[in-house]
């Protein structure tokens, strides 16, 4: 038997704000969107290649919600590798990202990383693509 991690589902309070962020600032392309009308939500697919191959996210937004959503202890963050931390962090930063933490090696690592937040404030760590020596 073959597994595939297909997606994660993330609810959001602003669809559009969210789309921005995820399609305009982190470079995801929208893949599918559905609205259910009856039950009042929305399911936006968006990833970097496609659904049937790639992992994606799926952004719920549920029309009568205006409310953040309380991402528990639980949660930890999504990782997205980068080949130039340090750019794509002074330019996340110009757009008004909220930048959680500078890149630099992790604790006892030699990987460089760094977190910025999304406009829900969930956590996406930033993996430089290259090992750093």
């Amino acid at each position: 038997m073959k597994y595939r991690l297909m997606h994660t589902m993330m609810r959001v309070v602003d669809l559009n704000r969210s789309l921005d962020f995820y399609v305009r600032l982190l470079g995801m392309q929208v893949l599918r969107r559905t609205d259910y009308p009856t039950q009042r939500f929305t399911n936006t697919f968006v990833g970097y290649g496609d659904e049937e191959s790639e992992t994606v996210l799926e952004l719920t937004w549920n029309w009568d919600r205006s409310e953040s959503y309380d991402k528990g202890d639980a949660w930890g963050h999504l990782a997205i590798g980068v080949d130039d931390i340090e750019a794509a962090v002074d330019a996340w930063r110009n757009q008004g990202v909220t930048i959680l933490r500078e890149p630099g090696r992790m604790r006892g690592g030699t990987r460089v990383i760094a977190f910025i937040g999304d406009p829900d404030g969930y956590k996406i760590e930033l993996l430089q693509n290259k090992m750093q020596e």
